[in-house]
């Protein structure tokens, strides 16, 4: 619904004693429950929050004498970005696990990746990661789960955006690496706990910990069951790899006595719930959409990813039964693009496609514009329990917002807003970033680390990992040196 009045619809009380910030003449894309854009709009922050919002004149006149006053003529502000599904220690593997199935990307790339990384290395690599995702819009993430916690920890206090940050655990399995394997129950569960008593609520309340299970192939009953009764002791969130390919499903119906796979054992232990973010979730039958809706289970889809390795995944089956679906990117050796932009582009074609490949008759109309650009501001924001202060741009949340430069060979003409900002935009239009009332990023520029220094020392870290892990990766062609 846009605001066209003439007279400035101004929300919020004058807060005192604050550095404020009024960005004006933009149009403002507010993401909020009235679906409010505003096409010459201007924002208040007021430490890091947003404090008004209105149109320009009126704004001016109220706030413009005791504000940073910054003119955006001509650009877009929408609420940051959420990717929902990343592994940031993975960021380092890019590009080692290319046309491979799973289990062998799993088993014989990703897992001897992953466990010869020292902490210093996950602090790099989400260092790395976080600088394309600021570059792409995002100012807050879900860690699907690695090794070194602390690591990426000090690397999103750095880098100034927020995250939900998950430990990836295993208590069982077959293939786990000998360090992994020694992991128990009680040492998995002790290890998050210690975790979320040293981390949640740090950098400012920019980070929360959430407790992660890798995938149900590697985890017992009792971790499950142990593991939703301490995230549910601390209300916070699980971040779960659920029914990625055929075979789990399988797995499950032979091991745990069921009927169908992962979701309708997880419906039958009690795990499904609110707090659970289940990443991925392509191979679901309907009555098991039914019970994700049921219990309220969010959901991330990464359609890249998806199509990469695991198949079409059911989005507008769950969202027409009311699961909250958001957008990931995965990590960069299952998708090599940390880009949520792209995400929101992929996403659309992929399940337009599906519709006709399922249905035998073309449907344009399945996953509408509007419905991508919620799944990637405020679905995001659900799925990662954090909607009463982020998603969308309105007084009283913080301050977490995307600024764009629609006046680009990718964006040109603009007919329809909503439609460019999902169908035409790159990153390329992204053009600053505010987390926390703080600017991350201007004019493409990202403030908060030095980019050439994390970039010189990503390369080095990366070789010597895959020298430790001795990860043979094969010549495509006849390299001549």
């Amino acid at each position: 619904m846009e605001k066209k009045d003439d007279e400035a619809v101004l929300e919020g009380e004058e807060a005192a004693e604050e550095t404020r910030l009024l960005l004006h003449s933009a149009c403002i894309v507010t993401m909020g429950p009235d679906a409010a854009v505003y096409r010459d709009g201007a924002l208040l922050i007021t430490g890091g929050n947003i404090t008004a919002i209105g149109k320009t004149e009126a704004m001016l006149a109220q706030y413009g004498s005791s504000s940073q006053v910054h003119d955006l003529s001509g650009r877009w502000i929408l609420p940051g970005l959420i990717n929902t599904h990343v592994h940031t220690s993975q960021q380092l593997g890019r590009g080692i696990a290319d046309d491979v199935d799973l289990l062998t990307w799993l088993h014989g790339r990703i897992w001897p990746y992953e466990s010869h990384m020292t902490e210093e290395d996950s602090y790099l690599s989400t260092l790395l990661c976080g600088i394309e995702l600021i570059h792409s819009g995002v100012t807050c993430f879900a860690e699907a789960g690695g090794q070194h916690v602390p690591g990426m920890a000090r690397a999103v206090q750095r880098l100034g955006i927020r995250a939900c940050l998950a430990r990836s655990t295993m208590d069982s399995g077959e293939g786990l690496p000998q360090l992994w394997a020694a992991e128990t129950t009680d040492s998995c569960l002790q290890i998050q706990e210690d975790l979320f008593e040293q981390y949640h609520g740090s950098a400012g309340g920019r980070i929360r910990i959430w407790y992660g299970l890798r995938q149900i192939l590697n985890a017992s009953d009792s971790l499950l069951l142990r593991t939703k009764a301490a995230a549910d002791k601390h209300k916070t969130g699980i971040h779960m790899h659920v029914a990625e390919i055929p075979y789990e499903n399988e797995w499950v119906v032979k091991t745990r006595n069921v009927d169908h796979g992962t979701v309708t054992h997880l419906n039958n232990i009690g795990v499904l719930g609110k707090n659970l973010l289940a990443a991925h979730s392509v191979w679901v039958n309907p009555r098991e959409v039914q019970m994700m809706a049921d219990q309220q289970v969010k959901v991330s889809h990464c359609p890249a990813a998806a199509m990469r390795m695991l198949g079409f995944a059911p989005i507008q089956e769950m969202q027409s039964a009311g699961v909250c679906v958001s957008l990931g990117t995965d990590g960069a050796p299952s998708n090599n693009r940390m880009s949520l932009v792209d995400e929101m582009y992929l996403a659309s074609l992929i399940n337009k496609g599906k519709a006709a490949y399922t249905r035998g008759t073309t449907d344009p109309t399945a996953l509408p514009a509007e419905n991508i650009l919620k799944m990637a501001t405020i679905n995001g924001a659900q799925s990662v329990l954090w909607e009463d202060e982020i998603g969308s741009l309105e007084v009283g949340k913080k301050a977490d917002l995307v600024i764009l430069n629609p006046d680009l060979w990718t964006t040109l003409p603009v007919h329809d807003p909503i439609a460019n900002i999902v169908y035409c935009m790159r990153t390329e239009n992204i053009e600053s970033v505010i987390c926390d009332g703080q600017w991350i990023m201007q004019n493409c520029k990202i403030l908060t680390v030095d980019e050439g220094q994390i970039l010189k020392d990503a390369r080095e870290a990366a070789a010597n990992i895959i020298t430790r892990a001795n990860i043979q990766l094969p010549l495509r062609m006849n390299v001549i040196p």
